[in-house]
């Protein structure tokens, strides 16, 4: 429903009058009319009984009118917030986990800026738990953090990113349609832990098989990771938007375990209840492009 046309409608009752309606929008008297007509094809009904210059409402436009108004008034203190938001606030903090941090932001940020050129961006990398302490303390505005729920926060999805497996360039599984877990836990692994209850699902899998895997280290960085497996030295299974660069360039290779198909790291974007709903939407549409445009593997 075009927001116009419900104006167009308000004013005429307010002025009770076509022409000051139009000269009250600065727009033409035969203007106000054709928005009052497209309004009423909208709904289906008439608003208005017309007699020469004069006009009344109808008993449909009486039932409509506190609707009209109640739209009118959210959408015009929508818009106010808005703008005041642009106006006042100068800083805004986030707070995101180190994979967000590393291989998120940097794409996010140069486009948020275009949207608000004037507020400045204070980053905090951080643990979820961390992130949650700052936003309910009000020492964070926005986080990026694993899923978590809270009473005081309202979160939102913002990506699920798929875990995979993968190997180094020579590794003998790239020639492989599909291994098995077995085969898996067969091999030096380098096992990075973040904590999220997918991995848990790799440790429950690695528990029903005859002989414990092979674990010849425990990261909990990725960088680190990664480059153990490039270097030849295990075997690892990783979030796909943090190797793909690797993968391109032919570093690292994903390979297909049909029992572990469904693992993924879900990013959520909280903020404190009831407030940042605009930046959180701006975050996700930011993120909706920048994944389509990113192409994972």
């Amino acid at each position: 429903m075009n927001i116009e046309n419900i104006e167009a409608f308000v004013y005429v009752i307010h002025f009770n009058s076509f022409n000051k309606a139009a000269d009250a929008l600065f727009l033409s008297q035969p203007s106000i009319s054709a928005r009052i007509q497209s309004l009423e094809r909208e709904l289906d009904a008439r608003l208005f009984d017309r007699e020469g210059r004069h006009f009344s409402l109808t008993e449909k436009g009486k039932q409509f009118l506190p609707f009209a108004q109640q739209i009118l008034q959210s959408y015009k203190k929508g818009k106010q917030y808005l703008q005041q938001m642009k106006t006042s606030l100068h800083e805004l903090r986030i707070g995101c986990t180190v994979s967000v941090s590393n291989y998120v932001i940097p794409e996010l940020l140069p486009r948020f800026k275009k949207e608000y050129p004037e507020i400045q961006i204070k980053l905090q990398t951080a643990s979820t738990e961390s992130i949650l302490d700052g936003i309910l303390n009000k020492e964070l505005d926005l986080g990026f953090v694993r899923n978590v729920t809270h009473p005081h926060v309202d979160s939102v999805a913002f990506y699920e990113d798929q875990i995979r497996l993968f190997v180094h360039k020579d590794h003998p599984f790239i020639d492989r349609g599909a291994v098995s877990i077995e085969e898996v836990g067969r091999e030096p692994l380098v096992f990075f832990q973040c904590g999220s209850l997918d991995w848990m699902k790799i440790h429950r899998l690695f528990d029903t098989l005859d002989q414990p895997p092979t674990i010849e280290f425990h990261i909990d960085n990725l960088e680190t990771a990664k480059k153990l497996v490039t270097a030849g030295m295990g075997i690892s299974f990783l979030p796909e938007l943090c190797v793909r660069r690797e993968v391109e360039e032919g570093k690292l290779f994903p390979i297909t375990i049909p029992s572990l198909a469904s693992l993924s790291l879900r990013t959520n974007l909280i903020s404190r209840k009831g407030e940042g709903p605009e930046f959180r939407k701006l975050f996700q549409e930011l993120g909706r492009g920048f994944l389509a445009q990113k192409q994972l593997i």
